[in-house]
């Protein structure tokens, strides 16, 4: 129970939407039983829609438990065997995914566009020498790669045609037949099983007792500061706390009869938890997509009605492109969560004119599970917030200077508490003592909290400029930035000065059609900004880097820019 003082420091829990409660009993039980519990209360129920193909609860929970009983007979998995998952968003990702923890092993996502070094490095340091993948060309030659040298020593591969529609899958074969590749004439076919015929196997899983809060659910794999990935090892409690704390919050959103569309990959936290385990494991259907094109996804949209759309900012850009296209499409959509990035006030009014869905952001890490505040779902929440802390959650403002706590207001580190919160970093002992204080996660992110509980975002520690001694947050030039009519994207990154020591940099794209100049956007920024926020160099660029789900990436453009430097090409 929270004492009088830590109500004063925790100023959230007085203004929470009426009828949740911070403090929550939160259920510990690991997600692949409250899914699989579900495919036995409701088998009749439509799980799964992939394309237009229909898996039920029953027949979901059938194919999960033939895997895990293949798992573990075929492969040897047990308790905390390693098993990577190399899939885009399909059933053979959901199924594998409950079969690995079902059968006691953990789960290590692999992005599918990641280089073959970084596969290697995850593999290596996970220990994982079992893959899960599928026949798509792009993605089983990493796989073939890895299982040629050595890297893996067993392929599970799945047969794309076969989770299609009959037609589809049929259609697939004849014409896009140069996309799947030759497993049979592969170089390491003798490693290799097919998806389906293990689960036709019907062999049944053994009982695993797991220990929920000590035992590894998911090695999720994150770049951090270093830019190495290091192995986030989330428990099955803090999996499933998760889960149970986002449900609290949302109430019976994600239950049926609403349907999830998951348009961004499983292999992504934040995907994973709010796009797939947090709707299964209440029993609402999930509608997806392999990979993001804008006229599938309206169309996907259009034909299932989904109601509840998980988003990061570059998707609702898009679909505030789209215009009337999206308006139509968007027509069942009653919410929208946004995470991953700051999502800016110009673009929630872009977005208001294809969709009256309220768009709620939160904020969360990898560590974390990765949910740490989401704004509230039934009423508007304060312009550039990311709400409040969910239940059972708890933040303190570290200053970045002097390792004190800050009063209500003020900016500093926010640190994490909370189930959800992860165990640690696989075999690094350092990263992870580094990553904690006092039992308090450390995220690198600068923010503050206000009198009526609303956190704000301030920027990313490795991200602050120290301009003449002075900090600057590019968060608020790309904010200020953004605010301009002709602006579409900007980045602003921090660069070696002679002078202040580090000043920022702008990248820029703007809108189709638009055109504005430097001298514009400077006389523009001038009423906004400070001096010292004022950007060094504003550089225009036709697109800007972003990862997987859509972020955009400050990496590339700071090696570009110090590239130009050391080539002495103007910027």
């Amino acid at each position: 129970m929270a004492d009088e003082r830590g109500r004063e420091r925790r100023p959230w829990i007085a203004h929470y939407p009426e009828g949740i409660a911070w403090e929550i009993d939160v259920d510990l039980t690991p997600v692949h039983e409250r899914v699989l519990a579900r495919t036995k209360a409701i088998p009749d129920a439509s799980a799964l829609d992939f394309l237009g193909a229909k898996t039920k609860y029953g027949e979901l929970g059938r194919q999960i438990e033939a895997m895990a009983g293949a798992l573990q007979h075929r492969y040897g998995v047990k308790r905390g065997t390693r098993v990577a998952l190399l899939l885009p968003n399909t059933p053979f990702y959901v199924v594998a995914y409950y079969a690995v923890l079902r059968a006691g092993g953990t789960v290590v996502n692999c992005n599918p566009l990641y280089s073959l070094p970084e596969l290697q490095h995850i593999l290596a340091n996970s220990g994982a020498d079992v893959m899960v993948t599928l026949d798509i060309r792009t993605v089983f030659e990493k796989a073939e790669t890895l299982a040629r040298t050595g890297q893996i020593k067993q392929l599970i591969v799945g047969h794309f045609p076969r989770v299609l529609p009959a037609v589809k899958g049929l259609l697939f074969r004849l014409a896009k037949r140069k996309d799947l590749a030759d497993i049979r004439h592969s170089p390491v076919a003798t490693k290799i099983t097919d998806f389906h015929k293990l689960v036709s196997l019907g062999l049944s899983a053994e009982a695993v007792p797991v220990n929920p809060e000590s035992d590894v659910a998911v090695q999720q794999y994150t770049g951090g500061t270093t830019g190495i990935p290091k192995g986030a090892m989330l428990s099955h409690a803090n999996v499933s706390a998760n889960i149970g704390q986002l449900s609290a919050w949302a109430g019976h959103l994600f239950e049926a009869p609403s349907k999830v569309a998951a348009v961004l990959p499983f292999f992504h936290i934040f995907s994973m938890t709010a796009c797939m385990n947090l709707p299964l494991a209440g029993g609402a259907e999930v509608v997806m997509l392999p990979r993001f094109e804008l006229k599938a996804f309206l169309a996907l949209m259009s034909r299932t009605k989904a109601n509840v759309l998980i988003a990061v900012p570059t998707l609702v850009l898009a679909l505030a492109k789209a215009g009337e296209h999206a308006k139509v499409a968007l027509g069942a959509v009653e919410i929208v969560i946004s995470g991953g990035a700051p999502l800016v006030a110009e673009l929630r009014d872009r977005w208001a004119k294809v969709s009256s869905a309220r768009i709620a952001e939160g904020y969360g890490l990898t560590e974390a599970s990765p949910v740490v505040c989401v704004a509230a779902l039934t009423r508007e929440s304060k312009p550039g917030s990311v709400g409040y802390p969910i239940p059972a959650t708890d933040l303190r403002f570290i200053d970045v200077d002097t390792g004190e706590e800050v009063p209500l207001g003020e900016r500093g580190e926010i640190q994490v508490k909370g189930p959800q919160v992860m165990l640690g970093y696989y075999s690094d002992p350092e990263a992870t003592r580094a990553s904690f204080t006092d039992g308090w996660l450390r995220t690198g992110d600068v923010g503050y909290v206000d009198e009526e509980g609303y956190v704000f975002i301030v920027d990313r520690i490795k991200d602050l400029i120290i301009s003449s001694g002075f900090n600057v947050y590019p968060r608020v030039i790309e904010e200020a930035l953004m605010s301009h009519p002709a602006v579409d994207e900007v980045s602003v990154i921090g660069v070696p000065d002679e002078y202040r020591g580090e000043a920022p940099v702008a990248f820029i794209k703007l809108r189709d059609s638009e055109t504005v100049s430097e001298l514009e956007l400077r006389k523009f920024l001038s009423t906004q900004l400070n001096r010292m926020e004022m950007p060094k160099e504003i550089i225009f660029k036709d697109s800007l880097p972003k990862t997987m789900i859509g972020k955009l990436s400050k990496k590339e453009l700071r090696v570009e820019y110090q590239d130009r430097v050391n080539s002495d090409e103007p910027a």
